[in-house]
C-alpha cells in the first residue's frame, strides 16, 4: 500500500523528464497551472469538488529521500546534478483552490499552482489523482442523498472498490458528500465518520438454524440489525417477533434485506413487525442499490428506513472518470494556452465568482481574471504560500461537511434531481475572452 512518504515518486515519466529539461535549460520563472475539467460526465448536473485542499496539505511534506534517488538513478535517465536538485526539493509556491465540498461546472479552476515550473510540473499526476478520485466519488454519492431524500446512506462499497487507497479516501468524499455512515473501520475512525455494518450470510448460514445465530448476535451487540433474507424473509421475520414476544429484553434495531422484490419485502415485514406492535424496528435495504433503485423504491412508497450502498458508490460505475485537465495558463508572465481542437483552454490565472439571487439560491458564476473586480462570493482561496499552509489550513473535516452542506443547499432545485438539468449558466468576462483572443493570435502565428 502506498505510504504518505512515497509520494514524491508517484509521478509519471514524463513529468521527472520535462522537469529535468527546465532544469537543464535554466527555466525557472514562475508559471501557473489550472486544475479543471472540461464536461460534465453522462448523468451529473455538477461535480461535487474534492480532494484540493487535502492534497495541498501533503505536497509542504514532498521529499525525495536518498532512497528515492537511488532508485531513480537506476533508471539511467537523470543526470547526478539534477538528482540534486530533486534531493533539495521543496515546494516554493502558492496554492489557491476552492473550499472542498463546493458544486462546480465546467471549466471552472478546482485549483491554481503558482510556482516555478520544474515544481508545479512535478506535482501534475499526484495532485490530479487526488482531485480526480475524491471529487467523482462524492459526485456519486451526493446523487445517493438526493435520492434518500433525507433517509440514512451508508458506504458498504469497499470491497469492490479499485484499491485499498481508494476505500480508504473515498469515506473523506462520502463524509463531504453527505453520507451518515461507512463499513469501512479505518477510515471511519480517520475520518470521524460513523461506523456501521450488520452481518454477512455466511454467519447465519454458519449455525444449524438462522435463528440461533440471531441471537447470538442480538445478545452480544443490543440494538444490533439481523440480516433476514438468508433462507426465507418473512418466516425469519416472524420467528423474530415471536422470539421478542417471549423476550420482552432483548434489543433489536433494525431488520436488513438485501435481495429479491425489496419493495413488496419491505412492505410485508413492515405489516408483520407493526402487527405484532414492534412499530420501532427499522428496516434498512441493500443489495445492487444505486440512485435510481432507491428513488424508485421511495416513489412506491417502500417503508425502509436507510440504505447500504456497495459497488454502485464504490465504482462509481454509472460515471467512473471524469475529463479532468491539469494545464499551463502563464509562464513568465505571458499567457499561455493550448488550442487544439475541442481542448481549447483559457489563458491566465482566474477567480470564479459565484452570484445569488435574493433568496440565496446560486443563479450564475463568473469566470474571471485573477485580479478582476467582480460582483459575487469569489471560490478560489489562498491556502498555501511560499511552500507552507496558511493558517487556518487545511480547516478541520466538520467545517468542511458543514459548508459542503450549505453549498449544496444553495443550489437550485433541478440541480439536485437525478434527471438532467439545463446547464448551469457560467460566464467569461471580456477581460478573459480578449486576453484567449490575444494569446491565440500569437500560438497560432
Amino acid at each position: 500500500m502506498i505510504k504518505q512518504e512515497d509520494l514524491p515518486l508517484m509521478v509519471d515519466l514524463y513529468e521527472l523528464a520535462m522537469a529535468q529539461a527546465y532544469w537543464a535549460e535554466g527555466m525557472a520563472d514562475t508559471a501557473v497551472f489550472s486544475l479543471f475539467f472540461r464536461e460534465l460526465p453522462e448523468h451529473r448536473n455538477f461535480v461535487l469538488a474534492c480532494g484540493q485542499r487535502h492534497i495541498a496539505e501533503l505536497i509542504g511534506q514532498l521529499r525525495f529521500t536518498e532512497d528515492y534517488i537511488e532508485r531513480l538513478r537506476q533508471l539511467n535517465r537523470f543526470q547526478p546534478e539534477f538528482l540534486d536538485w530533486l534531493k533539495g526539493f521543496r515546494f516554493s509556491g502558492n496554492i489557491r483552490a476552492v473550499e472542498e465540498g463546493t458544486p462546480l461546472f465546467p471549466q471552472e479552476p478546482i485549483l491554481e499552482v503558482t510556482a516555478p515550473i520544474a515544481e508545479a510540473q512535478l506535482l501534475e499526476s499526484l495532485i490530479m489523482n487526488y482531485v480526480h478520485l475524491e471529487s467523482v466519488l462524492a459526485s456519486k454519492a451526493v446523487r445517493l442523498t438526493f435520492a434518500a431524500d433525507g433517509k440514512p446512506v451508508v458506504d458498504f462499497g469497499m470491497r469492490r472498490m479499485h484499491g485499498l487507497d481508494a476505500a480508504h479516501r473515498g469515506v473523506r468524499a462520502y463524509r463531504l458528500a453527505g453520507l451518515t455512515g461507512t463499513s469501512n473501520v479505518l477510515a471511519g475512525l480517520d475520518y470521524g465518520m460513523d461506523v456501521s455494518g450488520t452481518m454477512a450470510h455466511s454467519f447465519v448460514q454458519a449455525y444449524p438454524d438462522e435463528m440461533e445465530a440471531f441471537k447470538v448476535y442480538a445478545r452480544l451487540y443490543p440494538g444490533t440489525t439481523l440480516l433476514v433474507d438468508t433462507y426465507d424473509t418473512r418466516r425469519a421475520v416472524r420467528r423474530i417477533v415471536d422470539w421478542l414476544r417471549q423476550e420482552p429484553g432483548v434489543r433489536i434495531g433494525a431488520i436488513r434485506l438485501d435481495s429479491g422484490d425489496l419493495e413488496q419485502e419491505a412492505m410485508d415485514c413492515r405489516q408483520i413487525l407493526d402487527d405484532a406492535g414492534f412499530t420501532e424496528i427499522k428496516i434498512m435495504a441493500s443489495g445492487g442499490l444505486d440512485e435510481y433503485r432507491i428513488a424508485a423504491l421511495l416513489q412506491a412508497g417502500a417503508p425502509i428506513d436507510g440504505f447500504g450502498v456497495g459497488t454502485a458508490i464504490g465504482a462509481a460505475n454509472d460515471a467512473p472518470a471524469l475529463e479532468l485537465a491539469y494545464k499551463l495558463t502563464e509562464y513568465a508572465g505571458e499567457p499561455k494556452m493550448k488550442s487544439s481542437s475541442g481542448k481549447t483552454s483559457w489563458p491566465g490565472p482566474k477567480q470564479v465568482f459565484r452570484q445569488f439571487d435574493g433568496n440565496g439560491m446560486a443563479k450564475v458564476d463568473i469566470i474571471a481574471g485573477m485580479d478582476e473586480p467582480v460582483d459575487g462570493a469569489p471560490l478560489l482561496e489562498t491556502v498555501m504560500a511560499d511552500g507552507a499552509l496558511l493558517p487556518g489550513f487545511p480547516a478541520p473535516l466538520d467545517d468542511l461537511v458543514s459548508s459542503a452542506r450549505d453549498a449544496l443547499a444553495a443550489l437550485p432545485e433541478p440541480f439536485k434531481r437525478l434527471q438532467p438539468a439545463k446547464a448551469f449558466p457560467v460566464e467569461f468576462t471580456d477581460y478573459l475572452k480578449n486576453l484567449q483572443a490575444e494569446t491565440l493570435k500569437k500560438v497560432s502565428v
